[in-house]
């Protein structure tokens, strides 16, 4: 597919798609057609590379973090150790983030009751929740 149908389909924008391809983090094929600009044409590869993006990104990685893992893969660092430490980086991280969720759920919920009850006494204080 060509950028413009690969930039619909990842609900990406397609100035988003071509700093990701200038970022090294997605490399679609070049076509035949185009001139000096041959086409760029994106595989269903690419389409998973963007789901690991946002993934990762909601893991709190950088940009530059993915890339350096999404090189690692590339170059076939891909041992059941390497693929193991990685992922258990990823639930910890995601498990961190739960922990904090929860804490600010849990802060909003309180404040919500205070402020139900017409604000009697002291506001629940946020630095007692460690968002």
């Amino acid at each position: 597919m060509l950028i413009s149908e690969f930039a619909r389909l990842t609900g990406l924008s397609v100035d988003t798609v071509r700093f990701y391809i200038t970022k090294g983090l997605l490399r679609p094929e070049r076509a035949s057609k185009g001139g000096r600009r041959p086409y760029q044409v994106f595989r269903q590869d690419d389409v998973t590379a963007v789901q690991m993006i946002r993934l990762q990104q909601s893991l709190g990685y950088s940009l530059a973090e993915f890339g350096a893992l999404n090189e690692e893969y590339r170059k076939g660092a891909r041992s059941l150790e390497r693929t193991a430490e990685v992922l258990r980086n990823q639930i910890d991280r995601l498990a961190q983030r739960r922990l904090e969720l929860d804490h600010a759920l849990t802060f909003l919920r309180e404040k919500l009751s205070w402020v139900e009850a017409g604000k009697p006494g002291a506001a629940p204080n946020l630095d007692n929740y460690h968002c």
